[in-house]
């Protein structure tokens, strides 16, 4: 599979490879990596950096005002 990019992953500040949810769903499971663009909420990371990284997701997602 090749990867495309803009929708399958972006580089982020440092040029480093994201990959988007578009992607993930495409997998279609929670690799536990602890992906930024998890669509699984992380359900195969081990806590506690499950809970660390969905607390860090919402405070994203509130500075950005999605809800």
């Amino acid at each position: 599979m090749s990867l495309i990019e803009g929708e399958d992953y972006y580089l982020n500040e440092e040029g480093k490879m994201v990959l988007t949810e578009k992607y993930h769903l495409q997998r279609g499971y929670c690799c536990s990596n602890g992906c930024r663009h998890c669509p699984y909420n992380y359900e195969n990371v081990p806590e506690p950096k499950k809970t660390q990284l969905l607390n860090e997701r919402k405070k994203r997602q509130q500075q950005s005002g999605n809800t």
